[in-house]
């Protein structure tokens, strides 16, 4: 496991918050940001929402490594690269995150990650990526037809998961 997966993961934690059932939100219930149809989904049965309500983080925690991280390919993206690309796959699918850093690269947007894409990941600044990749997740926020309710969280997540991604770049 990369180095970056824990500090990435608890970043994601305090990002995501506890439990959450908010009547706007098409993830409907959800606890430490896994959604009830995702913990159904690895489960393989139905769950209530008392459950979602008593998840740990290590419940969670092999989730976001098999479904978000590791299918992001985030162990062989760069510091800070991984960061915003598992945040953004947590928040809003893997498959947007993957098609997002494509077409921050200049490669096929099709959300699978793999070695045309990673060679062009590597051969663009991290620092550059990053910004990058900032201002399109604003840009896709904003579009959204929730973003008057959830807006300013998002925009704020964003901000916050570029500072810590710029910092975890490695000189």
């Amino acid at each position: 496991m990369k180095r970056n997966f824990d500090h990435s993961l608890d970043m994601v934690l305090e990002h995501e918050g506890l439990f959450a059932n908010h009547p706007s939100d098409p993830g409907g219930a959800t606890m430490r940001g896994v959604t009830k149809r995702v913990y159904e989904d690895w489960l393989g049965r139905s769950v209530t929402v008392d459950d979602m309500r008593g998840l740990s983080v290590e419940d969670v925690s092999p989730i976001y490594k098999k479904w978000y991280w590791d299918r992001l390919k985030c162990d062989v993206l760069r510091d800070g690269v991984d960061f915003c690309v598992f945040d953004l796959g947590v928040n809003a699918g893997t498959g947007r995150a993957a098609r997002m850093l494509q077409r921050c690269v200049g490669a096929k947007p099709d959300g699978a990650i793999g070695p045309k894409t990673l060679a062009l990941v590597d051969a663009t600044e991290a620092r550059v990526l990053i910004e990058e990749f900032t201002k399109r997740r604003e840009a896709f926020y904003r579009r959204l037809k929730t973003f008057n309710t959830f807006g300013r969280g998002w925009l704020s997540r964003n901000e916050k998961t570029q500072i810590a991604a710029l910092a975890m770049i490695r000189k």
